[in-house]
């Protein structure tokens, strides 16, 4: 008998600063569970190399490309994975969801629902302590939080409130 996976695609919507990477390390906490951050790989991968929305967009789709057989191979195997990945535009998530739908696995869509002044404040203490691979500029904030979509009724995602 063919029995569903126990494992599950776990996926962070919230705008910057908004506490997902915080939520990725509680999630990944759980036995049967690897945490994969975007941000940690960006910055060993591709040192001092992003300085724009563009580098970020074709490194971050680089390092998709990589990571997804592993991703979906390692779901299909039954082990949960915590993507610490922006699933924060209609395209973004599409991809995502696509995952865990070839690993013939669940998914569920973490939404924090943070208002942009908590984020900013967020942000500032977050690039004062210096822990984060990137800055990110009051310009770039501002910028990054423009390209947030909520998730949509159409986009059939199982969503959890962060």
């Amino acid at each position: 008998m063919n029995r569903p996976s126990p494992a599950v695609l776990h996926l962070l919507c919230g705008k910057i600063a908004s506490g997902k990477s915080t939520l990725a390390k509680q999630l990944s906490q759980t036995p049967g569970s690897v945490l994969i951050c975007e941000d940690q790989w960006l910055a060993q991968l591709y040192p001092d190399t992003i300085h724009s929305i563009a580098d970020y967009l074709l490194y971050a789709q680089r390092l998709g490309s990589v990571l997804e057989p592993l991703v979906v191979d390692t779901l299909r195997a039954g082990t949960s994975v915590v993507l610490d990945f922006p699933a924060n535009t209609l395209a973004q998530r599409a991809w995502l969801r696509s995952l865990a739908d070839r690993a013939g696995v669940q998914h569920q869509l973490h939404l924090l629902n943070v208002d942009e002044d908590t984020c900013r404040k967020r942000l500032h203490e977050r690039n004062r302590q210096g822990d984060h691979p990137f800055s990110t500029s009051e310009e770039q904030f501002e910028l990054i939080c423009r390209y947030f979509v909520p998730p949509q009724a159409n986009e059939e995602l199982q969503i959890v409130d962060g």
